[in-house]
């Protein structure tokens, strides 16, 4: 059995390896790229499209379940860096 999630930008179903988990430190988005990071975490591909998304939707804040924004800054920089 392979572990799936489900990416919170696009809603698709899609294995753990091949989605980025995101954790909220200090009301800031977080990439954890080992998926060791403690508390909470939010799954998204690896994409410009599925994050905006997500941050359009407000999906890493519900998912998270933080109250108020989240400085998305950190997970912006690191998909401009893939992409």
């Amino acid at each position: 059995m392979v572990p799936v999630r489900t990416c919170v930008g696009c809603r698709t179903r899609a294995p753990r390896s091949a989605l980025l988990r995101v954790v909220s430190i200090d009301s800031a988005l977080v990439v954890d790229e080992r998926a060791s990071l403690p508390g909470r975490g939010a799954w998204v591909h690896e994409t410009p499209e599925c994050v905006d998304a997500a941050i359009r939707r407000r999906a890493f804040v519900r998912a998270l379940r933080v109250s108020g924004p989240l400085d998305t800054q950190t997970i912006e920089e690191h998909i401009q860096r893939k992409g």
